[in-house]
């Protein structure tokens, strides 16, 4: 069996687009919440996982959960944008998924993390402390509901090889948050790099323009959007963290990527 690769769509933020990127419009954008599935010989991997259950419907506690993100960003998801749902279209239980790979901890890239009960989570170290740290938790959008759920974890410092053999690599693109990754998937289609909120847009890897307010280090930020460009000058394919025009491209589960 050959390593296969899905997208999978967990709901859509509203926001400025003038949030996403330096000298945007203040006119709202829509974009997608993504996650992907790896079907590798050795086992199956999520990265990132989408957004909690308890944003499905107004209530009290969904407000509470969001807190101040609520008033700056609306936030869709449906029965089916869930991580389990997404799945089923695959016949993968989610609760035998083995790894799920963050990007980071924000509440739309983790949400999801509750549903993988049996996996290993696999997080960069400095991101795990920064997502534990009482400053940081306030400061950005973490919501330790999602992560500690008790699960096995490793916690990785800068690259990480996941299955062994240099197919699903883990790459640090710190910046966006502490301690940010991206994942690199070889497959036999080429190779191919999911950016996380490294990059939100094409327009951000085109112009180095980043998303104000969005970047913890903004000079690691800008590091993490050169190395994607030399990914890409030799010959990857970038996937573009929240980009609406990029994600219309792509075909969605039950359908392969690669």
């Amino acid at each position: 069996m050959t390593l296969r690769l899905y997208a999978l769509t967990c709901g859509w933020l509203t926001l400025p687009e003038a949030a996403l990127i330096e000298g945007g419009r203040s006119t709202p954008l829509r974009i997608p919440v993504p996650a992907y599935l790896i079907v590798h010989p050795k086992g199956t991997a999520l990265f990132d996982s989408g957004l909690a259950s308890i944003c499905t419907a107004p209530s009290p506690a969904r407000d509470a959960y969001l807190g101040e993100l609520g008033a700056q960003v609306r936030v869709e998801r449906a029965d089916d944008d869930g991580i389990e749902r997404r799945l089923e279209t695959l016949d993968v239980d989610v609760a035998r998924i083995d790894y799920v790979i963050n990007s980071h901890l924000h509440f739309d890239h983790a949400g999801g993390n509750a549903r993988a009960s049996g996996a290993r989570l696999v997080v960069q170290r400095r991101e795990w402390e920064a997502a534990h740290d009482p400053d940081g938790i306030a400061a950005m959008a973490y919501k330790p509901v999602d992560y500690d759920q008790g699960h096995d974890r490793l916690l990785v410092d800068g690259e990480h090889d996941v299955f062994g053999d240099g197919s699903v690599t883990c790459i640090p693109t710190y910046g966006h948050t502490p301690g940010h990754q991206s994942l690199r998937v070889k497959s036999a289609t080429g190779e191919i790099v999911l950016c996380g909120d490294a990059c939100y847009l094409r327009e951000t890897l085109e112009t180095l323009r980043l998303p104000p307010g969005a970047a913890w280090d903004r000079a690691a930020m800008e590091e993490a959007l050169r190395r994607l460009r030399a990914y890409q000058e030799r010959g990857a394919r970038i996937f573009f963290g929240h980009d609406p025009g990029f994600w219309d491209t792509l075909p969605k589960a039950p359908h392969a990527l690669a």
